[in-house]
């Protein structure tokens, strides 16, 4: 059989199985629907927590080791850019092993890795580490969405996606926060191990919790079907300009939290490593954000929802600029509402346009979401090194600016097609 073909997870109505397909699909009030929405919930937060995990602790980390902020930040670097790497095969592995048995065992590698990585003993350890740490990892993005996409009415995907991406932000934040406070009473590696201990308990929930796929079909995995797929995904226009927002989204969220521990440890700030984790309970607005983006979507369209992320994530760096802790604070808020809901709209309209290889739709887009968040954060704290937190915010804008540029083209592209459409049904509606 064809793997390509074999890829699609969306039922076709004219097909006999269509209906039972359909009707095993999760929605709310199924059994086992709340479980599942815990269950990616507990993964997203294991995921963000590890992924992450030395970003709060880079002046930390920098002091101790001795190093420039731009170095250290490799170590978040490497991390998202081996994810990057290795979402689009670990994606296609499950397709053959299964999505639910993909996700575990990138959960477990990354857990055990993460047990390791407070042990390195200098920093070309530590970027190795979670280099390996970050490949582990890409098991569960691509794998989760496709899950979704399978098991989850499509009237319910957008809220259940939204979730997923919340305990991303819930994972985020509460892993910064407690190396934060760990730090600073015990030292930046204590302060890894604690998140890997937190990572495990979540390990161990999403495995009990997790319902088994009811409507995977496993598939042969073939490298050409493959090339194919991903040619099929790259050469499709829409699909490109949503993984380009997604970089460019994160390009401005990498560079942005890999940085401002850097700034505000400095005059005229000053706070400590604690203070400066609990900052990060911040990612709380972009749980809410994520988890609201649907009815945004349901509201504006897309394009509509789009441009009110890039509006908050432009006006909040800007804001940022102003040296208050409250209007720096006030700034992060709008950052991180606007990057959550841009992040959430263009994932779930990935999962909505790819009619075939959702799983390969879907690491495609992870892939380029984590290269954002890599380049984002070498460049973020080169711009810093350079010209300070005001060149952070110049590359910020940029990336900003590119996605919104995107999105107006796609508008205008919308509006000429709505009106040839027009004169076409009024061509052929005229009398001869």
């Amino acid at each position: 059989m064809d793997a390509s073909a074999s890829m699609s997870t969306t039922p076709n109505p004219s097909h006999p199985s269509a209906t039972s397909s359909a009707s095993k699909q999760m929605s709310p009030g199924h059994p086992g629907y709340a479980r599942m929405r815990l269950a990616l919930f507990t993964s997203g937060l294991a995921t963000f927590a590890l992924l992450y995990s030395t970003q709060a602790l880079l002046p930390a980390i920098s002091d101790d080791l001795r190093v420039q902020a731009d170095q250290a930040s490799w170590s978040v670097s490497a991390a998202t850019f081996g994810l990057a790497l290795a979402v689009v095969p670990l994606s296609a592995l499950s397709e053959r092993f299964g999505r639910r048995a993909m996700m575990t065992g990138s959960l477990t590698v990354a857990v055990l890795l993460a047990l390791l990585v407070p042990f390195a003993p200098d920093l070309g350890w530590l970027i190795g580490l979670r280099a390996v740490q970050g490949v582990a990892l890409a098991g569960i993005p691509a794998s989760a969405m496709a899950y979704l996409s399978e098991e989850v009415h499509p009237k319910a995907l957008v809220g259940a996606i939204g979730l997923f991406v919340a305990g991303n932000s819930v994972g985020g934040m509460s892993g910064r926060i407690l190396t934060g406070w760990v730090a600073d009473a015990w030292g930046w590696r204590a302060a890894l191990a604690a998140v890997g201990a937190m990572a495990l308990l979540c390990a161990v929930a999403f495995r009990l919790l997790l319902p088994k796929a009811r409507n995977f079909t496993p598939a042969a995995v073939s490298p050409r079907a493959l090339a194919r797929t991903l040619a099929g995904h790259l050469s499709d226009p829409l699909l490109c300009r949503l993984y380009a927002i997604g970089a460019l989204f994160m390009t401005v969220f990498g560079g942005v939290y890999t940085v401002i521990g850097y700034r505000l440890v400095a005059e005229p700030f000053g706070l400590s490593q604690s203070l400066i984790g609990s900052i990060f309970l911040i990612y709380l607005v972009g749980t809410v954000s994520s988890a609201a983006t649907g009815k945004l979507v349901g509201r504006l369209g897309r394009r509509g929802a789009l441009y009110v992320a890039v509006s908050t994530t432009a006006a909040g760096l800007l804001l940022s600029l102003l040296n208050s802790i409250p209007a720096v604070l006030a700034g992060l808020v709008l950052i991180t509402a606007g990057f959550f809901a841009g992040h959430a709209a263009a994932s779930s309209a990935v999962s909505r346009t790819a009619r075939t290889g959702r799983a390969q739709a879907a690491a495609l887009y992870q892939a380029s979401y984590y290269i954002g968040s890599s380049v984002g954060g070498a460049l973020g704290a080169l711009a810093f090194h350079a010209a300070g937190w005001g060149g952070t915010v110049a590359m910020g804008l940029v990336a900003v600016g590119g996605a919104a540029a995107i999105t107006v083209y796609a508008t205008r592209k919308a509006q000429a097609e709505r009106r040839a459409e027009a004169a076409r049904r009024e061509l052929v509606g005229a009398p001869a």
